[in-house]
This record gives structure tokens, sequence and C-alpha cells, in this order.
């Protein structure tokens, strides 16, 4: 009889050991009998097959699969509860050449995702979704999912589903399949070893697709759950043959190539969008020393004091001189008085998040948020308050300040609504990182009444003429002379 040697390998996708947990490195955490360690290999085995391994992007939300990252050597982002499908959606737009798998349960996707994963299908993005049913929230205890079955027991059914009490279970597949922009939908199961296959065809034929470009791509996987399910891993499969299969049939419910036509649909570019057409093309980013190459500004104050549009001004310019840009808003639910603050961040490179935790250059435009985020600016950044001077006792600060009265001066100009366009001028100034000229071309196209779009530049000169002032007259060692790095 010959001998064989029996070598045991797994995918170069998954990682050679998994740092989860120093005591269980060669194991995933997974229960006995759990399908998802099925499905991780299968999605593995056809990464590696097709060479993408490196541009592939794992999307891993809350769920059973929420350490997915551990285990697959791959791009990973985790995704907050049902939040995957928008998640995937922003890489796959960002990296279009990348692989983006959306990996999601039942209790995931079905419930607290529902319109995510509707909508991403109904565009067509070319994604590709792997949704793994076993009809139960597994990882916390066992309740009621959308596809538990009529009749099946949980934690919160203990009677069973009943279609009059807590309806009937969704059908993921079907619902999707209505839908004209998917490409390919098919449930597979992995009850034995014949549908395991067959899950392993579907798999590879829905990661093809998207590698071929072809649009939105969606498997089922009908899976076992021994453990919340109190079964065997025997029973579990003969219960997923007789029940889940039955309830949830098995097949093919969309395969078409599918061209969303564009005749008849205007296509807006940003550059159109933002009116970049009616100027010239975006200039060379204009700065007077390398410290304002990359400009990172928090702008605060109250609701109704104009923050949030002075930063997304701000934003607007860096685009129209050829910047990367972004814009964070934070507010609270008032229309007026509550409190308002943004982030903008200015730069040549690409911006990695738009949230700031170390401004640059802080806007306050009242006492509060001067308190609040004074303390976050950078040692050698500016601090730009809308007021004559610093509170009393207020604590000293690193950054340099520059109390600029912008109410006082907008009321002069007829209109303390412009308080925030005074401010944007001394910053415009001081720091020389965008040019005066692209701010009023920025306000032209926002602002419909020419009085206002008058007062605002108008408010934007008085800003700089004020801050000239400043550092022309005061004597070496002021506080405003404490700007004059922005000269270098």
């Amino acid at each position: 009889m010959d001998e064989y040697t029996v070598i045991e390998s797994k995918s170069p996708v998954f990682y050679a050991t998994y740092e989860r947990k120093s005591e269980m490195q060669h194991q995933t955490h997974y229960c006995p009998g759990c399908g998802h360690g099925v499905v991780h290999k299968l999605i593995a085995e056809a990464i590696a097959d097709m060479g993408t391994q490196d541009r592939a992007i794992f999307v891993s939300p809350v769920g059973c699969s929420v350490f997915a990252y551990y285990y697959f050597d791959t791009g990973n982002v985790q995704a907050a509860h049902g939040r995957a499908p928008a998640v995937a959606t922003a890489l796959k737009r960002a990296n279009p050449e990348s692989i983006v798998i959306d990996y999601q349960g039942d209790g995931d996707m079905a419930a607290i995702g529902t319109a995510e994963i509707i909508h991403a299908a109904n565009r067509g993005e070319k994604i590709t979704v792997f949704f793994v049913n076993n009809a139960i929230y597994g990882m916390t205890g066992g309740q009621m999912a959308p596809t538990t079955l009529v009749g099946q027991t949980s934690t919160t059914s203990p009677w069973g589903r009943r279609p009059l009490n807590e309806g009937y279970p969704l059908h993921m597949a079907e619902l999707l399949a209505t839908l004209e922009a998917p490409v390919y939908v098919e449930r597979v199961s992995l009850h034995d070893n014949k549908n395991v296959m067959k899950a392993r065809k579907a798999v590879r034929k829905a990661l093809e697709l998207q590698r071929e470009g072809a649009g939105f791509t969606f498997v089922e996987v009908l899976s076992p759950c021994p453990t919340i399910w109190k079964m065997t891993p025997q029973e579990s499969r003969k219960w997923m043959e007789e029940k889940m299969a039955a309830a949830f049939p098995l097949g093919i419910y969309r395969d078409r190539k599918l061209e969303i036509p564009l005749d008849g649909v205007p296509q807006t570019t940003v550059g159109r969008l933002l009116r970049l057409d009616e100027h010239e093309a975006p200039s060379t980013p204009r700065t007077t020393g390398e410290r304002w190459t990359d400009l990172r500004v928090n702008v605060a104050g109250f609701g109704g004091q104009g923050v949030l549009l002075l930063g997304q001004i701000l934003a607007e310019m860096g685009m129209r001189e050829g910047r990367e840009v972004s814009w964070l808003p934070s507010y609270g639910p008032e229309m007026r008085s509550g409190s308002a603050h943004c982030y903008v961040c200015l730069s040549n490179e690409r911006v990695g998040s738009p949230l700031v935790e170390n401004p640059d250059v802080l806007v306050a435009m009242n006492e509060i948020s001067l308190t609040k985020f004074a303390k976050q600016v950078e040692a050698d950044g500016t601090i730009f308050y809308n007021g004559t001077k610093l509170p009393e006792r207020f604590p000293a600060l690193q950054a340099h300040v520059l109390c600029i009265p912008a109410a006082e001066i907008a009321d002069k100009l007829g209109s303390t609504k412009v308080a925030n366009m005074i401010l944007l001028g001394g910053l415009l100034e001081l720091t020389h990182a965008l040019p005066r000229e692209t701010a009023f071309g920025v306000l032209k196209s926002k602002v419909r009444n020419t009085t206002l779009l008058e007062l605002d530049c108008k408010a934007i000169d008085a800003g700089i003429e004020w801050v000239q002032q400043q550092m022309a007259t005061a004597p070496p060692g002021t506080a405003t002379k404490h700007c004059e790095y922005a000269q270098r």
C-alpha cells in the first residue's frame, strides 16, 4: 500500500497566526460547526486564485464576524452596525480598482442595515456582498432576527415566530432581485459538501464580476449556528436542509450584465457644480512658506453666526485653488444659539481624515468656543478671537492669539451678520494660504442678494486691513507680532 503524506495548509490570504488572543493564535473565535469559517475559506481561496489580495478590502461590521480583520491579510475596515454597504460604497468609489467585500449577517443587514443595503443595490454600487443568514442573532444571545423562520423559537420569541405578531421573515435575495441595478444575486447553502461546492462557485463568480466592473453582486449563504440553535453540528445541517432551504429556496435570482444608461442624463462634474468653468483653471496653490502648505482650521461659535458657512467658503476656496480639502461640520439641533463648529483641512496631498485634533488655526466667534477649543491649537498655531481682548483670568496659551473686534467692525459696516467674513479676511491676510480674489469668487456663486454680497466683500477687506494695521503698528513682542512667522 502506498504511503501518503498529508499536508495541511491554509490560504495565503489568511494571516499566519491570529493574534486576537495569545493562547488561540492557531484558530478563529467561531463556535464548532459555525458556517463563518467555511465562508471565510471560500472567499480567501477565490481572492488568492484571482491574484487580487493586494487590492482586496474586507468590510466587517458588528456581528459574529466582527473580528474578521484578525484573519484576512487584506485591507480591512470596521463598520458600524448595519453600515457596511455605505462604507463599502465609499471605499469602492475612492479606490475603483480595489475589490471591496461587504460581509454581513442577517441581524446586521436585514434589521438595522436594511436601508443601507437596498439603496446600495439600487444604485448598482460595484461591490460584492456576502450575506450570511443563520436566521438568528448569534453574537448577542439568540434574539429573533429578520430572517427567523415562522415557528422558530428564540430568546425574544419563546413561542416561535408568529406572522400576526412578528411578521414574516425577510427574503433578502428575492427582495434585492426586484431592483433594476443588481447584476448577480444567488442564494446558496452550506448544509452538505455538494452545496458547499455550489457556494464556492457563487463566491468566485460574484468576485470575478466585480473585477470585471460588472456592478452590484450579492450572495446569500444559508449557514448553521449550532450553539444558538442548541443543536449538534450534524443536527444543524439536517435542520438547514429540511427547514431553512424550504423557507429560503436556493438558486440564482439575478444573473445579467446591466449597463446603466446615461443618455439624457446631464453629467455634472465637480468643476461644473462649483462653477469653476466660469473661472480660470485652478492656479498653483499660493503659500508664503512651508508653514501653510497644510492648513487645519477649526471654526467655532453659536448657531446663526455663520460658522459652518465660513468653513464651507474656506473649503470651496481650497478646491478652486487646486487643493485637497475636507469640511466636517458639527452642530446641535437648535437653529439659533446652539453650539456649532466645523473642521476644514487644506492640503497639497490627499486628506487622510477630516477630523482635526490639533488645528493650526482656531477661529473662535464667542468666549465659550474659545474656552472649549483653545488648548487644542498647535503650539505655533494661531487663535482668531472675536473680541477686543481675552476674557479675564484666561489661562496662558502656547498658541498665538489675535483678538479682532469683528462684531464691532461688522456693526459699523451695517450688519453684525458679516462678522464671520471679517474673521475670514483676517485669516487670509495672516496666513496667505488662499487669495482674497478666490473668496470673492466663491461668494459671488453663493450669495444672490447683491447688497449682502457687497457687504460680505467689504467685510473681508475690513478684516484684511485690520490685520495689516496691527502688524504694521504693533511694537515688537506684542501679541500681534507673535504672528510674524506667517511672513517667512
